[in-house]
């Protein structure tokens, strides 16, 4: 028997030890096989455009293919639960944007934990929204927009890319700002409810810069003010919202990278240290730019801090709004 215990306790040492060094070995070798990026939006939406471009840019410098999986449903907390569930072994990695941090609050009961089931990588961009109307609503400024709807509660209808989506947050506080009643459209993605947009069948969207910025240049769509406290250099003429009749207003969307807990940190340093080279390159500066969205490239740390700084900020806006998961 002793002799028994004593090989079981040598085969278990030698388990342990196999796996200790896979870990280091497995990040030395990394990556060798295609990488996913999920993603909880629906093609065409503004975090799907710049995330498609990140990714082009990941496969060529990896070396491996990196592809964008679209994960679409409840604000986001779908792809988070597959990322949350998949091996930590840096080849699922999960795209999170504002909405993910609004959603710890927004949903009484979430099947993950978003602070210990997950890590934080980087954050790669920001890019502000863009207040957009029909060019039927007869409004041409953001005073105009809410003495319109002032005189119409709950007549004008403003649609998201989904419930506890960037889009449906700013719209929510801009009519609890502006003291208006709006009608909430969800869609499964925003590049999906683009047709109704343009169509007049919903008449306001606050879409991202990424994506609103060609239909606001070929006046598809009227452009009334950019969310952000500071004017976009990208259409300058724009006032803010703040400065355009609604003070106090602001809303800023964020795009990052998490993998399931567990990533050994070799990883974890190796896509955050790819991401950072990648958006220190002038021309894919310039691409994003371009799209409206600002690079950035953060430490882990530092875009942990920021997610909790985030997740703080909006849990009392979602609380004070009464907002609620429809």
């Amino acid at each position: 028997m002793k002799r028994n215990a004593a090989l079981s306790g040598l085969l278990a040492a030698c388990a342990a030890g196999a796996l200790a060094g896979a870990a280091p070995a497995a990040a030395a070798n990394y990556p060798d096989r295609p990488i996913r990026f999920l993603l909880g939006q629906a093609p065409g939406g503004g975090q799907d455009i710049i995330s498609r471009a990140l990714a082009q840019k990941l496969s060529e410098t990896l070396g491996q293919s990196v592809i964008v999986d679209n994960r679409a449903g409840a604000g986001g907390t779908l792809a988070t639960a597959l990322a949350v569930k998949a091996a930590p072994d840096g080849y699922t990695v999960l795209i999170v944007s504002s909405t993910f941090a609004i959603n710890p609050t927004l949903y009484r009961k979430l099947p993950f934990d978003q602070k210990k089931d997950l890590l934080p990588v980087t954050q790669f961009a920001s890019a502000p929204f863009i207040l957009l109307v029909h060019p039927a609503l007869p409004v041409g400024s953001v005073k105009e927009l809410i003495a319109y709807a002032k005189q119409r509660p709950g007549e004008l209808n403003y649609a998201s890319g989904g419930i506890g989506n960037s889009g449906h947050l700013a719209g929510a506080l801009f009519a609890k700002l502006a003291g208006v009643q709006l009608t909430h459209i969800p869609y499964k993605g925003t590049g999906l409810a683009m047709p109704d947009v343009l169509a007049g069948r919903v008449q306001i969207l606050f879409n991202s810069m990424i994506q609103g910025l060609p239909y606001a240049k070929r006046r598809d769509l009227n452009a009334l003010a950019v969310t952000t406290p500071k004017r976009s250099a990208l259409m300058p003429e724009l006032p803010t919202v703040a400065e355009a009749g609604l003070p106090g207003y602001e809303f800023q969307s964020w795009y990052g990278l998490m993998v399931p807990a567990g990533t050994p940190r070799a990883i974890v340093a190796r896509i955050n240290g790819e991401v950072v080279q990648a958006l220190a390159q002038p021309g894919f500066r310039q691409q994003l730019a371009k799209s409206g969205s600002e690079p950035i490239g953060s430490s882990p740390e530092q875009f942990g801090a920021f997610l909790a700084s985030e997740m703080s900020r909006w849990a009392e806006i979602v609380k004070s709004s009464g907002m609620k998961v429809e």
